[in-house]
C-alpha cells in the first residue's frame, strides 16, 4: 500500500525560473537535480518538487511545513525575514500573533507565499 513509500511534496508554478531564485537564493534550497517535471530540492529527510503548471498558486491552504528544532527558530525567522519573506496572518481561534509569527500556545509558527501563492510554513518541530 502506499503508505510503505515516502511522499514527496509537489508545488506548482507558473515561472520555473523565478520559481529558482525564490527557492534557491531566498530560502536557501539546493537542488538535488532538474527532472523533466521541473527541479527538486533536499528539505531534511525528504525533498519536493517545483514543476511548471497552468494550476499554479490555486491552493489556498498549506501546502508545505518545514520542521524546525525550538532552538533554531527564532533564528530562521530572523534569517526568513532579512532574505525578505513577508509572514502571513489570518484569523485562527486561541492564535496570539506576534510580528507575523503564531503563538499556541508556546509554540511557534509563521506562514508565507512564494511567488505564485504556494503557501508555506516553518514551524517548531512538533517532536
Amino acid at each position: 500500500m502506499l503508505a510503505e513509500f515516502t511522499a514527496m511534496p509537489v508545488l506548482a508554478v507558473t515561472d520555473l525560473d523565478r520559481a529558482r531564485h525564490f527557492y534557491e537564493d531566498t530560502l536557501g534550497f539546493t537542488s538535488t537535480g532538474d527532472v523533466p517535471e521541473g527541479v527538486v530540492y533536499r528539505a531534511g529527510d525528504t525533498s519536493f518538487l517545483v514543476y511548471p503548471s497552468s494550476y499554479a498558486g490555486t491552493n489556498k491552504a498549506t501546502a508545505v511545513s518545514f520542521q524546525v528544532p525550538t532552538h533554531r527558530f527564532d533564528a530562521e525567522v530572523t534569517e526568513l525575514r532579512g532574505r525578505g519573506v513577508a509572514f502571513q496572518t489570518f484569523e485562527l481561534d486561541g492564535v496570539e500573533w506576534t510580528d507575523g509569527v503564531a503563538d499556541f500556545g508556546g509554540t511557534h509558527a509563521v506562514w508565507f507565499a512564494d511567488p505564485d501563492g504556494n503557501v508555506l510554513n516553518a514551524e517548531e518541530a512538533l517532536a
